[in-house]
């Protein structure tokens, strides 16, 4: 028997895995976290459907997808009861609850499977999140601060793996934020999977009445973050994180050039980033020095330039317009900061875990 399930009962439900059955271009575009896609149609057959039911109607578009989807089922079948005789239980979605999913949950009621469908389907998922992300947000922000290369990323990893609450947003951006944020991590995620993202970081951390979390601008690659994140952070206690330049550069080697410099795809990004760069500097010289680097391959000397003429100045700007104090900490040495930072916490009444 077809069960319906609201948002709420799938998210307390154990072993839960949403099943997506939309179109490979709508799943992704924007996905409940950890959904797998189990397409009816593919995007050209999606697109083709659309066409005919503006041209010939609703009767000769369904038709059109029942031939499409029928030689299909047996494989969507399978897929669904592997993941059922693995202990998983599969919740269908679509993108409202409609054809899609009733569909698919029909099939499987004949097929001898139990089916459960989410109701709204990931419409209703996206706005219940969005509805909860601001009364989510814990009461104070710690906010690291630091300037291109130091390393406040190692260290907010690290603070999580301790068992501090961390929001690590260029994670659930998929994106680092600056014009080569996106080295190496494909184009970023979309709006709508950073606010699910979002959403998942924060209930992790909703026991809580403080989080950790990287100063980040506005935008983040291709998304935004919402007002009542950005006012957290502006109200937040803030720690800056102070470094060596060539501590810095080698950083930035070890994260943007070792893992990816012999992709075919490298030298053209870092091309595409620079000249996005150069148009912004005004000195000749430091233009030349950076074309010339580029052109040898002298990535340490080129990162250097471009720390120092580029970004950093950027960020001294950006700095000053920070209206609280600021500590300091000593990020030589990750571990060093990270014990730091602790004893700051530990200074300011913030536990590893709430007390109860």
């Amino acid at each position: 028997m077809l069960k319906e399930i609201t948002i709420e009962e799938f998210l307390k439900l154990d072993k839960a895995i949403a099943v997506d059955v939309r179109s490979p271009i709508e799943f992704a575009d924007g996905a409940i976290p950890g959904a797998i896609n189990l397409p009816l149609f593919s995007n050209k057959e999606r697109a083709e459907i659309g066409t005919i039911y503006k041209k010939l109607g609703q009767e000769a578009a369904k038709w059109k997808a029942m031939k499409i989807v029928s030689p299909k089922i047996p494989t969507i079948m399978t897929e669904l009861k592997l993941l059922i005789d693995s202990g998983y239980v599969p919740v269908i979605n679509c993108w409202r609850g409609g054809m899609r999913s009733k569909s698919v949950c029909t099939f499987m009621e004949f097929s001898g499977l139990q089916s459960i469908r989410l109701t709204g389907g990931y419409k209703a998922y996206r706005q219940y999140t969005l509805n909860r992300i601001s009364e989510m947000l814990p009461e104070k922000a710690i906010v690291i601060h630091g300037k291109t290369g130091v390393g406040k990323t190692e260290v907010l990893h690290q603070l999580k793996e301790k068992g501090y609450p961390i929001l690590d947003l260029e994670a659930i951006a998929g994106h680092r934020g600056s014009i080569f944020g996106a080295m190496g991590l494909g184009e970023g995620h979309t709006q709508k999977t950073f606010d699910a993202l979002l959403y998942t970081g924060l209930s992790e951390i909703r026991d809580f009445p403080y989080f950790i979390m990287e100063a980040e601008s506005k935008r983040i690659g291709r998304v935004v973050q919402p007002e009542e994140l950005l006012e957290k952070k502006e109200s937040g206690h803030h720690l800056y994180l102070d470094a060596s330049i060539n501590r810095r550069v080698a950083h930035i080697v070890a994260e943007y050039v070792v893992p990816y410099s012999t992709e075919p795809w490298f030298k053209e990004k870092v091309e595409n980033g620079l000249t996005m760069i150069v148009k912004r500097i005004k000195n000749i010289q430091i233009q030349n020095e950076i074309n010339l680097c580029y052109s040898e391959e002298n990535w340490y000397d080129l990162i250097k330039i471009l720390l120092e003429d580029y970004y950093d100045p950027r960020y001294d700007f950006k700095r000053s317009e920070y209206v609280e104090s600021v500590e300091t900490i000593d990020a030589e040495n990750i571990e060093g900061a990270v014990a730091e930072i602790e004893g700051y916490l530990l200074s300011m009444n913030f536990q590893v875990k709430q007390t109860v």
